[in-house]
């Protein structure tokens, strides 16, 4: 079972990974065709504000827990 605090921080690392795969100096050797399907995914991803949002409005779902 994944814990509120465990899915927080899995959405955050996630965004953080899609990020990476724009960037050929972190991530070099990647195509470009998934350079592009991560940024269409990063595109509406959510951002810092709306998980922090988020986890306000709903922390059974999400919970920043330790991480401020």
């Amino acid at each position: 079972m994944t814990l509120p605090d465990e899915r927080y921080r899995a959405i955050n690392k996630a965004r953080e990974f899609l990020r990476s795969l724009l960037d050929p100096k972190k991530t070099p050797r990647v195509p470009s065709q998934i350079r592009k399907e991560a940024y269409y995914a990063l595109k509406h991803y959510p951002g810092e504000f709306d998980t922090v949002m988020l986890a306000e409005a709903a922390p059974k779902i999400l919970d920043k827990g330790d991480d401020e």
